[in-house]
């Protein structure tokens, strides 16, 4: 059975291009939740308007595939805004 740590896991695989930094380091996945049929994150971008957004959303989706075991894979942007980590 898939566990947020795997999916978490492999969500540090994906970088965000104009920051070098992967998404889970920098705070974007806000949330991943697993049941029966689906894996859902809700992300938030660097910035409204960001347009590297749906690359970024297609590139999570395609991780999160990669260990869904045939659950359907929900990525969800939130219009909330990002603070980085380490300010």
């Amino acid at each position: 059975m898939v566990t947020q740590e795997e999916v978490l896991s492999g969500l540090k695989e994906v970088i965000d291009p104009e920051i070098g930094a992967n998404l889970v380091d920098l705070g974007l996945i806000r949330e991943v939740r697993i049941e029966d049929d689906r894996i859902q994150v809700r992300m938030v971008l660097t910035m409204p308007g960001c347009p590297l957004a749906g690359y970024l959303v297609s590139q999570v989706e395609n991780k999160v595939r990669t260990v869904a075991e045939g659950r359907t894979v929900d990525v969800q942007l939130l219009d909330e805004p990002w603070t980085p980590p380490w300010t």
